[in-house]
């Protein structure tokens, strides 16, 4: 068992296996990396899943996207995407409308406010991403990026 993550989680016993053992550091790391995110998120008055959605709607353009396209670009899924599109639209972040051919169809794009509310973000979520992982190598962080595209081969 690593050291690190022994000390880290205050446990004494060994893993089951070694997929145990990494998989509690990813998630232990995944933690770490995106608490500082968050806040900068909140003070914007955005949780994580609703900045995702901002960010997937910004890369759509102007012709936006069907909440079902939505709910399958999120980095983590969330089964009411209804929810999330309801909080941004009250807030005029983003806007929905109706097929003409297909009423049941709803496209969803952003707003210039949900535009805006990006562009404040991304300098200092930038800036965070730089301090977090700055220290490792450009090689490193490559392979790193190789070694996570492997683990989500299922």
């Amino acid at each position: 068992m690593s050291p690190k993550l022994k000390d880290e989680i205050k446990q004494s016993k060994p893993f089951p296996n070694l997929e145990a053992e990494v998989y509690v550091s990813l998630l232990r790391t995944a933690d770490a990396l995106s608490r500082g995110a968050e806040k900068i998120l909140n003070l914007a008055g955005l949780s994580p899943p609703q900045y995702n959605v901002l960010r997937i709607l910004r890369g759509a353009g102007e012709s936006g996207l069907c909440c079902r396209e939505v709910a399958e670009r999120m980095i983590t899924r969330d089964p009411d995407i209804t929810r999330l599109v309801d909080r941004l639209e009250r807030r005029g972040l983003l806007a929905r409308s109706r097929d003409s051919k297909d009423r049941r169809v709803i496209t969803v794009r952003i707003t210039p406010a949900g535009r805006k509310v990006l562009k404040d973000l991304d300098e200092p979520l930038t800036e965070h991403q730089r301090n977090l992982l700055s220290h490792m190598e450009e090689g490193d962080l490559r392979k790193l990026l190789e070694l996570l595209e492997a683990a989500r081969e299922t």
